[in-house]
């Protein structure tokens, strides 16, 4: 027997493009919004009210802890494009704040190294 809706149900299950629609609220935002890169932090500051939509409740109780972008989309099996507009309206709310990620510390100069090593050769 031929299910007629079996693919339609396959697309949703499998985050179909009708799915991410529905999670973002139509995908649709301000010119304005914050542009996020995959590698930005996110950390909750107040958790889920009664009534919020599943997903950014989920971003809202494993942010806690500081997550990436790339670490939330992973988590919920969503496009990082689906993340970000789900975060941004979080942002808007003052649910979750946007942090920049730690940056590896600037190698010292070779020649100062040197220097210094002469200096305590020196003493």
């Amino acid at each position: 027997m031929n299910d007629p809706h079996g693919k339609a149900r396959q697309d949703w299950a499998e985050g179909g493009p009708e799915r991410l629609y529905v999670v973002t609220g139509s995908g649709y935002r301000p010119a304005e919004q914050i542009p996020l890169d995959l590698v930005t932090l996110i950390v909750t500051r107040h958790g889920p009210e009664p009534g919020t939509p599943p997903e950014s409740a989920a971003i809202l109780h494993m942010c806690a802890n500081p997550l990436s972008v790339a670490e939330i989309s992973a988590h919920l099996s969503l496009p990082a494009s689906t993340v970000s507009l789900l975060v941004t309206d979080l942002m808007a709310t003052g649910r979750v704040e946007a942090r920049a990620p730690m940056r590896a510390a600037p190698r010292p100069d070779a020649a100062l190294l040197e220097a210094v090593i002469h200096g305590l050769s020196r003493i």
